[in-house]
């Protein structure tokens, strides 16, 4: 391994035990197609499509010369007041893939910016026609919307926002829908739980009156947290109940969109339309750094249409909406999905997925296997008193055999990248039920 030519201690890392990493730090230094290559020159078979981004493989050589050519021809364009022509063409291209009467889009730069827009639009939607005391924003525990301070209000992992004190103030959160009792080693949807989508009508606005609520802002398939499947029924709920008592309905599909769950969007996948979608990720393949908001017209609309002539209708945006490089980006992303038919493949490889992860009932701790599309999560019973450690140490043990999985706690998440081939399935899949056996006791973790 050749000799770094950098000091580790000034980067402080995200979401990272850093003075455990700089311990003994795990460094990349390429990447192609499937495989991260290390500093020490070991290829790495990505597992997790990044972190949930790269569903097209890496450094395709068809992205990277749109980035390329885009940075000699156009490096940055002012973006109030001012266009160009690439973040029309990828606004259209997104609309196109979104579902009917989605048809607006507003770029930000990463999920956390795209779900604050979101939330920020619903609230102006709603003061535009007359209903400004609409204000309440309900999420779902155990969701995960991004750490802008209105992402992690309507989000539902306490640790993300437990430092920080007062979040926003007219925030409610539906109860999460993972319960290993009745869900436990689920294929696909569970059978069991639609029935908590109800408590969007009989708690929260029953608390805090319909007419004082302006969004309802759920992932269909909620992954930082582990992949938890929507039962079936619940996101149709959700949308009923919206409907009953005009409340928006926001997707954030940061995750689910660009094909994770065989479709464009995982609104088309389970056939329930929002009223917004954010995303993020996937639509650059993760190569730089794009995200956005896609709005019903009607939405879209009101606000504009609300505002006097001549004056700006949303006070709002960011220095890299839409910046160049990114829009050239998703174009190309976007032409290599629908070239290689990477949804449909993703669809077609699900099955197969499914079987090579639940294989993994019966091993060692492993006391849940959930799965949708091409992402799984397969959880491991805790350490007495060490939450995370087994976790952990499964990590490690795999990233030491050549395969990268990622971990919230003692709950493994895979989402490989769409081009994944059946026997790399097993090889990911294999290697964690290694990993996962050598860490079934104490003494070995």
């Amino acid at each position: 391994m050749p000799p770094r030519d950098y000091p580790l201690e000034p980067l402080w890392l995200p979401f990272t035990a850093n003075r455990q990493f700089k311990a003994a730090p795990r460094i990349l230094v390429s990447a192609r197609d499937m495989h991260f290559t290390t500093e020490d020159g070991r290829k790495v078979l990505d597992g997790t499509a990044g972190l949930w981004c790269v569903n097209a493989g890496h450094c395709r050589p068809r992205i990277v010369e749109a980035i390329r050519r885009q940075a000699e021809t156009l490096d940055y364009s002012p973006l109030f007041q001012m266009g160009h022509p690439g973040e029309f063409r990828a606004a259209a291209l997104v609309a196109q893939l979104a579902p009917e009467g989605l048809d607006h889009v507003f770029f930000s730069n990463s999920g956390s910016e795209a779900v604050d827009t979101a939330l920020k639009i619903a609230l102006a939607y709603h003061r535009a026609r007359g209903e400004g005391h609409r204000n309440v924003l309900v999420g779902r525990d155990r969701g995960y919307h991004g750490v802008g301070f209105g992402g992690i209000s309507v989000g539902g992992i306490p640790a993300t926002r437990k430092a920080f004190g007062s979040m926003l103030p007219r925030v409610d959160h539906l109860t999460h829908t993972h319960d290993l009792a009745h869900t436990a080693f689920s294929r696909g949807q569970p059978a069991w739980g639609a029935h908590l989508a109800d408590e969007l009508e009989t708690r929260i606005i029953a608390r805090h009156d319909a007419t004082n609520i302006a969004a309802v802002i759920v992932e269909p398939v909620a992954g930082s947290t582990g992949v938890l499947v929507p039962p079936q029924g619940y996101l149709e709920r959700l949308r009923a109940i919206c409907d009953r008592h005009d409340l928006l309905l926001i997707f954030d599909e940061v995750i689910t969109g660009f094909g994770r769950t065989g479709r464009a969007f995982a609104a088309q996948t389970f056939s329930v339309a929002p009223d917004l979608i954010t995303f993020a990720k996937g639509v650059t393949s993760g190569t730089v750094p794009l995200a956005g908001v896609v709005v019903r017209r009607e939405i879209h609309d009101t606000i504009v249409n609300s505002a006097p002539p001549d004056s700006i209708e949303f006070f709002h945006g960011y220095t890299y909406s839409g910046h160049p490089l990114a829009t050239a980006a998703a174009e190309a992303t976007l032409a290599v999905y629908h070239e290689e038919a990477l949804f449909e493949r993703a669809r077609e490889l699900a099955p197969y997925f499914e079987d090579a992860v639940h294989a993994l009932k019966g091993v060692g701790p492993v006391i849940d296997v959930r799965n949708y599309g091409l992402m799984a999560g397969i959880e491991l019973e805790p350490l007495p008193g060490k939450p995370g450690a087994r976790g952990y140490a499964v990590f490690l043990k795999c990233y030491e055999r050549g395969v990268m999985v990622r971990v919230t706690g003692d709950i493994v998440a895979l989402s490989p990248p769409l081009i994944i081939s059946k026997g790399q399935i097993d090889e990911l899949v294999g290697t964690l039920g290694t990993a996962v056996r050598e860490a079934a006791t104490p003494a070995r973790a």
